[in-house]
C-alpha cells in the first residue's frame, strides 16, 4: 500500500466520488454540484453540495489538498516547536462531510477523515464520523455504533473505547453541558508507533471512510417516511442551532481553515440551511425530554434497549 502524500490524497478525492454517488442514489432527486476551488498559496480541491433532495436539504461533501508555508498560527495551535531556521511547509488533504435532512426524524451526520504533515516528516492522521439526532433514537444509536465498532475491531480492540471516549469529550458543548448528538468516534495524530504502521494507520482511516455512505443510507431509507408535526420542525431548527453553535465556537476543522487562508464558503458549507434560537427554551414535549436527557458523555450506546 502506498503511503505517499499523492496516494493519500488521490485516495479522498476518490471516496468523495464514491460517497457523492451513492447518498445521491438513496437521496432519489438531490444532485451534487461540484465547485472546484485553488488554495492561494498551493493546491486546492472540489466542493460538492447537494440542495433540496428528497431527502436532505443542504448536503456537502469537501475535499482538499493544499499545500504551503506553515502560518505561525497555524504551528502554535498543534503546539509544534518551530525554532529552527529553516521555515516549514505543510500538506493537508482529507474529506469533510456534514448532511442536513429536511425531516427532524433523519439524524444529522458528520464525518471528516484527514491526512497532515510537514517538511521536517511529521505527519499524522485523523478524522472521526458521528451522528446527531434532533430526536435520538435508541436503538438506531446503537445500530450506528455497533457499525462503527465493528470497523474499529478488526484493527484493534482498543480503539472502539478509546476513540469512542475521545468523541464524547470532543464534540461536546461546554456551555449547554451536552453532547453535539450520540457520538461515534474521533481521533487525531495517529501516526506510526510499536503497535501501528503508517499502512495500518491509513488501513483504518480507509474503511471509517468507506462506512458513512451505507450507514448513512440505512438511516436515510428507515427514516425518510415517517410522519413528523410542527413541533417536531420547530424542535429541529433549535437543535441546528447548537449545531451551529459547536462548529463555530469549537470545531478544530474550521479554525485549521480558518488559519490556513482556506476557502470560506467551503469551511462553512457545514453550516445548515436554517437554524433557530430560543431565548432561555425548555424542553415541553416529551420526545424532547428524551433527547435532551441522552445528550450525556459516556452513554453505552451498545448496551441501550430500543424505546
Amino acid at each position: 500500500m502506498n503511503t505517499d502524500k499523492a496516494s493519500i490524497g488521490h485516495f479522498f478525492q476518490e471516496l468523495q466520488a464514491d460517497i457523492c454517488d451513492q447518498i445521491s442514489a438513496t437521496d432519489g432527486k438531490g444532485k451534487f454540484e461540484i465547485d472546484e476551488w485553488r488554495h492561494a498559496k498551493g493546491g486546492g480541491g472540489k466542493s460538492r453540495l447537494l440542495q433540496n433532495g428528497i431527502v436532505l436539504e443542504k448536503a456537502g461533501v469537501n475535499f482538499s489538498a493544499v499545500e504551503g508555508p506553515a502560518p505561525d498560527g497555524l504551528l502554535k495551535t498543534l503546539e509544534i516547536d518551530n525554532t529552527r531556521s529553516d521555515d516549514l511547509n505543510f500538506f493537508a488533504t482529507g474529506v469533510s462531510i456534514v448532511m442536513h435532512p429536511s425531516s427532524p426524524i433523519v439524524p444529522i451526520i458528520h464525518m471528516n477523515v484527514r491526512y497532515f504533515e510537514l517538511s521536517n516528516g511529521t505527519y499524522w492522521f485523523g478524522g472521526g464520523i458521528d451522528l446527531t439526532p434532533h430526536i435520538v433514537d435508541k436503538e438506531q444509536a446503537q445500530y450506528f455504533h455497533q457499525q462503527i465498532k465493528n470497523v474499529c475491531d478488526s484493527h484493534d480492540i482498543e480503539y472502539y473505547p478509546k476513540f469512542k471516549k475521545w468523541a464524547d469529550d470532543y464534540f461536546y458543548l461546554p456551555h449547554r453541558n451536552e453532547t453535539r448528538g450520540v457520538g461515534g468516534i474521533f481521533f487525531d495524530r495517529l501516526s506510526d508507533d510499536d503497535q501501528h504502521t503508517k499502512e495500518e494507520i491509513f488501513s483504518f482511516v480507509k474503511d471509517v471512510g468507506n462506512l458513512f455512505a451505507p450507514v448513512y443510507s440505512h438511516l436515510m431509507e428507515i427514516n425518510r417516511d415517517k410522519s413528523f408535526s410542527e413541533q417536531h420542525k420547530k424542535w429541529q431548527y433549535l437543535r441546528r442551532g447548537r449545531y451551529v453553535e459547536f462548529n463555530l465556537v469549537w470545531d478544530r476543522g474550521t479554525k485549521f481553515g480558518l488559519q490556513t487562508n482556506g476557502r470560506t464558503e467551503s469551511i462553512l458549507m457545514s453550516m445548515p440551511p436554517q437554524a433557530n434560537w430560543a431565548y432561555d427554551y425548555q424542553a415541553e414535549k416529551d420526545f424532547e425530554k428524551e433527547t435532551v436527557a441522552l445528550l450525556k458523555k459516556e452513554v453505552d450506546w451498545l448496551s441501550l434497549k430500543s424505546r
